[in-house]
């Protein structure tokens, strides 16, 4: 009983580590894809 229950608390850390390194990817490709907008813009005008 105590392996599941150390198993299911390792398993439950891991996807929340996963969750904030993905929600950290998903900011950086939002902050690259304004960032080529803006220079973008700037070349057009």
């Amino acid at each position: 009983m105590r392996k599941v229950f150390l198993m299911a608390a390792l398993a439950a850390s891991m996807a929340v580590a996963a969750c904030n390194t993905v929600a950290g990817a998903g900011k950086d490709v939002e902050a690259a894809g304004s960032a080529v907008k803006s220079t973008a813009e700037d070349a057009k005008n």
